[in-house]
């Protein structure tokens, strides 16, 4: 059988494994307590190809239990049964460590069926997930394990993992390996963190050196060939997506161009020029606001562009679009007056208008107050007189704050020299 590379130089021990120092460093908590031999029921959370199936089997190892792995797309409640039931028979005297990848895909059902076997120590679980387990784990399992984040590789992580499986790879066809310069760095810095996708692209370019029957000649030019478009991690449904777009926003907030575009290219690259799109509209309003209210039309007419031009075209439009908010000035008073006031609404329901506010000019027979009495603002000097707009039960409520920008204090001078205010 054809044992893929990345199988085949899967590490044995917690020394070889790269990457995860925050982890599996000297004294780190994960670390101490697979060395402890006592194993307790943990969920692995990150993305796929970092070492969490490597370090559950290096656990089930150490610790002399028997490892049985499910996946969570195919698992049943007869197959964690069919597992516990081995607790009786003389392989599971050591104990079961139960490595159910993908956990996030079982239903509620399913991950209860759990619950008593891991209470009773049948058996221990290490469950892993590629999506928030805050999220997606039933919360009776969480409370009963300890969550540990996995996180992808850098760049500088991977490249011994790289070196050694080219080395591998060519002592196994008995021939001389010789690396262009540089061939390395590349599949390191386009392999996303992912340990996985590096030694798979090795395997790839090993398959497409050069080989004179002594010497296996791996070039650049190919290695680029090969790998034309970055192996980036991006889900449209899962973490990486929101992330992403929540980095993007963030850096925009924080008036930072160069971070901002980075997170925008992202979305680019990966084709997803809609959320890109809708986000931007977003922070339009809700970041920039009312201290450069032009922003918006400007970011829309930018996103309709984008979107009659599609790529390549449209990261033109979209990059003015992201440098434009991200330089602007900066205010969400309007965005926080929308959700003081919505707040009030749903604690206060339906208020009753003041009268000379209301659609109609004909008073019942009942009403203790006859006329609407309505000022009509531009028949008074500077189209403004003063007369109360909110319900009674919210009269002097202030939602909105004037943001300490150009723009809004221009009009809050303004105002403050109509309404007489100092």
């Amino acid at each position: 059988m054809n044992v893929p590379l990345a199988e085949r130089i899967r590490p044995s021990s917690l020394d070889d494994i790269v990457g995860q120092p925050h982890l599996l460093g000297v004294g780190k908590p994960l670390r101490k307590i697979i060395e402890s031999g006592k194993i307790p029921n943990m969920i692995f959370y990150g993305p796929s190809g970092i070492g969490k199936t490597t370090v559950a089997r290096i656990i089930a190892e150490n610790a002399q239990m028997t490892m049985h792995k499910l996946n969570g797309t195919s698992a049943s409640i007869s197959d964690i049964k069919q597992i516990v039931a081995e607790t009786e028979m003389l392989s599971g005297v050591g104990g079961i460590l139960l490595y159910l990848d993908e956990i996030q895909y079982l239903n509620k059902k399913q991950q209860q069926s759990l619950l008593e076997y891991i209470e009773n120590g049948s058996i221990t679980l290490i469950a892993s997930t590629t999506e928030n387990p805050y999220f997606y784990v039933y919360n009776a399992i969480i409370s009963r394990s300890t969550v540990f984040e996995f996180k992808p590789l850098l760049p500088e992580e991977l490249l011994p993992a790289i070196r050694r499986a080219f080395q591998i790879s060519a002592d196994d066809l008995g021939l001389t390996l010789k690396l262009e310069q540089g061939v390395c760095e590349y599949i390191a810095a386009g392999c996303g963190g992912d340990v996985r996708k590096s030694i798979n692209t090795v395997e790839l370019c090993t398959l497409s050196g050069e080989n004179d029957g002594k010497t296996l000649t791996v070039r650049l030019d190919v290695v680029k060939t090969l790998t034309q478009r970055s192996n980036m991690r991006y889900d449209r449904d899962g973490d990486q997506h929101y992330d992403i777009l929540s980095a993007l926003q963030k850096s925009i907030r924080g008036s930072d161009p160069d971070a901002a575009i980075h997170y925008a290219a992202r979305l680019i690259e990966a084709g997803d020029i809609i959320s890109l799109s809708r986000r931007l509209l977003v922070i339009a309003s809700e970041d920039v606001g009312l201290a450069y209210p032009q922003a918006v039309p400007i970011v829309k007419a930018c996103v309709d562009s984008a979107m009659q031009l599609g790529l390549p075209e449209a990261r033109i439009p979209l990059a003015e679009a992201v440098i434009l908010l991200a330089t602007s000035p900066k205010s969400n008073s309007s965005y926080l007056a929308m959700d003081a006031a919505l707040t009030d609404v749903r604690n206060s329901g339906a208020l009753d208008f003041p009268r000379h506010l209301q659609n109609k000019h004909l008073d019942g027979e009942g009403a203790a107050v006859k006329g609407q009495h309505y000022l009509y603002p531009h028949n008074y000097p500077n189209h403004w007189v003063e007369q109360q707009y909110l319900p009674d039960a919210l009269v002097g409520k202030r939602y909105y704050e004037f943001g300490e920008n150009k723009n809004e204090m221009l009009a809050k001078n303004y105002w403050d020299g109509i309404k007489k205010k100092k």
